[in-house]
Order: C-alpha cells, then sequence, then structure tokens
C-alpha cells in the first residue's frame, strides 16, 4: 500500500466554525495551498497584502505533502484573491476577532490509496470500520516532530533543563527535518566553530534569525540565556511543543501496553507505540471519555497515569516541577488535555480500481473525518501496520 505518492493523493479540507461575518477589523480568507507549508503560505500572504507577519492567522498548521484547503484571516482590508507559487487566496468576509484554533471543529481528508494487490481494497474497507468503531491511540504524528534527529537531542528538553548553552549549540547545530542545503552546511561549521562568533556570523545564511543571535553572541560571547531568548518565539514554541508531544506519546503507549497486547506497532520520533488489540471487556466505553493532560509544571495525573508519568520524566532526568520554560521570556508550553483515542467518522471507500501508476495493481479512494488535532496520517499507517 501507498499514500502521498502525489500530492492530490492527499487532501485535507479544514472544517470550521467561523466568527460572526459582516463588518470588523479582520479580512476572511480560503486558502488553497499545494506542496507548500502554512508557515511558508503565512509568510507569503502577509508580504501579499503589504501587511506584517503578525497580522495573518491560520487556526492550525497543514503539511507541505497534501493539497488542503485553510482558512486564514488577516488584520485591516485585503484584496479580493492573492496568489503565489502553489498557493492561492480568495476573501470569504469580515469578522471582527481573527480566526482561532478552537474554530477549528475537524478535517476531512480525501485520501488515495494505490499499489494494492486484487482484494486488499476489501481487506482495507473492514480495517478503517474497525478503527472507526474501536478508535486508536491518538498519537502525535511525524510533522509534529520536525526538530527530531535521531542521533541529537530535544531542544525543548535541554530548555526545560535550563541548559541554556546546550539548547542554542543544538539550535544552530544540528541537522534537523527540511533543513536545505545551505542551512546544513552552516550548521556543520557551528558544529566545527563553536565559538568562534566572527566566523559563524560570516557563515550564516542571509536573510536569517542566525545571524542575529550570532550578532548578538559576538558582543555578549557568554550570555546564552539572552542570546536563546533572540531566537524567534514561534520556532522556540515548537521546539517546546515538540518535546511535550514525545512525552505525551510515551506515556499513553505505555499505559496502553500495560492494559492490552499490541495489534501492531508505530514508530513516531524513535519510539515503538503501540496500537491497541482486544482490550478488557468495557474498558474501551471507558477510553472513550479518557482525556489525557499534556505534561506540564500544573499537569495533574491521577491512578496508574501518574505512575507512568512520572517514570516517563524520570528517564528524561526531569521532575513534573522542571515542565516550566523558566529560560524563556516570551514561549511556554502549553497546557491542556488531549483525547486518548481517536475515532475517525464519516468514513468511506471506493471499489478497488485500476491503478494507472502501478500496471497490474489497483487503487481506491478513502474518505473520513477527524475531530482538530487528529492526524490522518496517523490513521493511514494504522491501516499500513494492521494490514
Amino acid at each position: 500500500m501507498r499514500y502521498r505518492l502525489l500530492p492530490a493523493d492527499f487532501q485535507v479540507e479544514e472544517i470550521v466554525r467561523f466568527p460572526r461575518v459582516g463588518g470588523g477589523a479582520y479580512t476572511l480568507y480560503a486558502v488553497h495551498k499545494v506542496a507548500r507549508t502554512t508557515l511558508e503560505v503565512q509568510a507569503a500572504l502577509a508580504q501579499a497584502v503589504g501587511c506584517p507577519l503578525s497580522a495573518v492567522h491560520f487556526p492550525a498548521l497543514k503539511d507541505r505533502q497534501a493539497v488542503a484547503l485553510q482558512y486564514a484571516s488577516v488584520r485591516g482590508e485585503g484584496p479580493e484573491e492573492v496568489r503565489g507559487r502553489g498557493w492561492s487566496a480568495r476573501r470569504g468576509g469580515r469578522a471582527g476577532r481573527p480566526l482561532r484554533p478552537s474554530d477549528l471543529r475537524g478535517n476531512r481528508f480525501t485520501v488515495v490509496l494505490r499499489d494494492l494487490a486484487e482484494g486488499n481494497a476489501a481487506r482495507l474497507r473492514l480495517l478503517l470500520e474497525e478503527l472507526a468503531a474501536r478508535g486508536l491511540p491518538n498519537y502525535f504524528d511525524r510533522q509534529r516532530f520536525g526538530s527530531y534527529s535521531p542521533s541529537g537531542e530535544w531542544v525543548g528538553k535541554l530548555i526545560l533543563r535550563g541548559q541554556a548553552e546546550a539548547a542554542l549549540r543544538t539550535h544552530l547545530g544540528q541537522e534537523m527535518a527540511g533543513d536545505p542545503r545551505r542551512v546544513r552546511t552552516f550548521k556543520a561549521e557551528v558544529r566545527a566553530r563553536w565559538g568562534d562568533w566572527p566566523h559563524l556570523l560570516a557563515a550564516a545564511p542571509q536573510p536569517s534569525n542566525y545571524r542575529s543571535v550570532l550578532v548578538f553572541l559576538r558582543d555578549h560571547p557568554d550570555d546564552f540565556r539572552r542570546a536563546l531568548n533572540l531566537v524567534t518565539p514561534r520556532v522556540l514554541s515548537l521546539y517546546l511543543a515538540a518535546y511535550q508531544s514525545f512525552l505525551w506519546n510515551r506515556v499513553v503507549g505505555r499505559f496502553l501496553s500495560a492494559q492490552a497486547v499490541p495489534a501492531a506497532v508505530l514508530e513516531i520520533a524513535g519510539e515503538a507505540l503501540p496500537l491497541h488489540g482486544q482490550v478488557p471487556a468495557g474498558a474501551l466505553d471507558a477510553w472513550r471519555e479518557v482525556q489525557v493532560p499534556l505534561p506540564h509544571h500544573r499537569a495533574v495525573y491521577t491512578g496508574l497515569w501518574a505512575g507512568l508519568y512520572e517514570q516517563v520524566l524520570a528517564e528524561e532526568g526531569l521532575q513534573p516541577a522542571d515542565l516550566k520554560a523558566r529560560l524563556l521570556r516570551r514561549a511556554y508550553l502549553g497546557a491542556g488535555k488531549r483525547a486518548l483515542l481517536l475515532f475517525p467518522r464519516d468514513i468511506s471507500a471506493s471499489e478497488a480500481a485500476p491503478d494507472e501508476r502501478f500496471p497490474g495493481r489497483q487503487r481506491m479512494t478513502v474518505r473520513f473525518t477527524l475531530p482538530p488535532g487528529g492526524y490522518g496520517t496517523l490513521v493511514l499507517r494504522a491501516l499500513e501496520a494492521l494490514e
């Protein structure tokens, strides 16, 4: 089974409850993007309408490898239509406030599954129905972990442990998913010449936030904490969210492993995480209502969850009180809860058809809707693992 072979093979549409439309200080846009990240389109949209980046709000991020219909709000008056490489935006009205994550009601996915053997389509249809009935663990999937490096360290972990220099060194020198060649070349220089701030400033990509940090270090070579706070707050927030999500996944994986024999295993950010198989009588109904706190210095875990949480933190050299980004001024670890299980709904699957990309094989189209925060790729990977 293959998916995401072509951008059009993976389509996602946001389901949004819009603020009251009419007058207001914000222009609403429907944004269509192909092979671009939401952050790239946000920057391009801001430039196209002539406003600062902070004036453009998307309620959620969408992956590059997809055709996506998203919604955005722009502070001020905007043109009827704007477009750029791989994206276009059409005005849809006005609102009195920007779009927020709480406005997102879910996402509709339309996915083409390719390279199927005869008979696989029927099997996959049944598996999708099973996932809709019993759910799957609501793990954060790979898109959440752009800062993960198998041979490196989590920047978010170093921040929480109060290691400013190590966090900054990892930010500047550790290669991460999606780094272009010029950034990888610069990071190699960082690893080889750490502390030689004039040399690294000359080697830094232009323009980039790396240069602002290195200018400061050139003039204040030992003030790593203040230098760390010059990193773009959005980037620091992503580092913290990635590590928090890693911890949440591990806690949930340990819980499920203790409750049921795994039906299969998924690899996410270096972790082998179980998909639950048969569960004890009555457990599934109870699990439907479980909301697991995100690791945070004020999070409250009880019962079995408390022991698992403390165990996971101890393995990372942390205590609950450490889960506060005391080094940072403008970025922090978010609080909240996340459903233990993810239930696809509104599912459908087409009949098998010849696959024009793989002669002699078949393809099919599946459709499903997920609540906010659910990963469509996780559903597909579960199907693949269980097939």
